[in-house]
């Protein structure tokens, strides 16, 4: 199997997250598949950023859900950026997409652009909410899953299973050959994030995983000779 290499927020250690700019770099960087976050606005538009308010990465303040498109669209996202919706993203590059969801609202939400345009070959949905994970494949068929997890035991594998997810997302500093192992036996994919360092990646490969989260593009490269 192929070793994927995921762009996290695009390639957000040098430019920043979840913007046009950033996705452009990763794709131009060539990693494999491209990881961004959604959130619903007040006039319910799948805006792509990371926490549910914007005040860490915007030049404002307050939360999502309690601003409409127009008024996010306001905001300086960083060197300029203005906060996309999925849908140029969709547009902005052609790489494959991990797109987190973070509740069962927005699920819905972007079941409703994923059957619209054909998106099930190009779109994994991941998130660390079972029950977000389960609604995107009941309300998409064929839709390939991921069940993060921060803090987790050999449980997030019975969790996985139990949603139909067929990849397992995983906070590097807390993976064990243990949990890799029982994923393996249940069929599941192991991504391991967020992996930065020479370390982390000489963990990945010895743990043997299916693939790497990363913000920096130089993992492309490095990770083709680590053993």
């Amino acid at each position: 199997m192929n070793f994927l290499t995921i762009g996290h927020r695009g390639v957000m250690g040098v430019e920043p997250e979840n913007t046009l700019r950033s996705f452009v770099a990763a794709q131009q960087a060539g990693l494999d598949v491209i990881e961004l976050d959604l959130h619903l606005s007040k006039d319910g538009a799948l805006v792509v950023m990371h926490d549910s308010d914007v005040d860490r990465t915007t030049d404002g303040t307050g939360a999502i859900a309690d601003k409409t498109l127009e008024e996010l669209r306001a905001l300086d996202a960083g060197r300029g950026e203005r906060v996309p919706v999925f849908e140029e993203v969709l547009d902005a590059v052609q790489a494959p997409l991990q797109a987190e969801i973070k509740d069962v609202q927005a699920a819905r939400a972007l079941a409703e652009v994923m059957l619209d345009r054909d998106l099930v070959p190009r779109v994994e949905v991941s998130s660390f909410h079972d029950e977000a994970v389960a609604e995107i494949a009941r309300l998409v068929p064929g839709v390939r899953t991921a069940l993060v997890g921060s803090r987790f035991g050999t449980d997030i594998v019975e969790r996985a299973v139990e949603v139909g997810a067929a990849t397992v997302c995983l906070n590097i500093r807390r993976l064990t050959l243990e949990i890799v192992e029982q994923a393996r036996k249940a069929d599941l994919r192991v991504i391991g994030w967020v992996v930065n360092t020479q370390d982390h990646l000489r963990l990945v490969r010895a743990l043997q995983l299916d693939g790497a989260t990363t913000d920096y593009p130089e993992i492309k490269r490095t990770a083709r000779f680590t053993a």
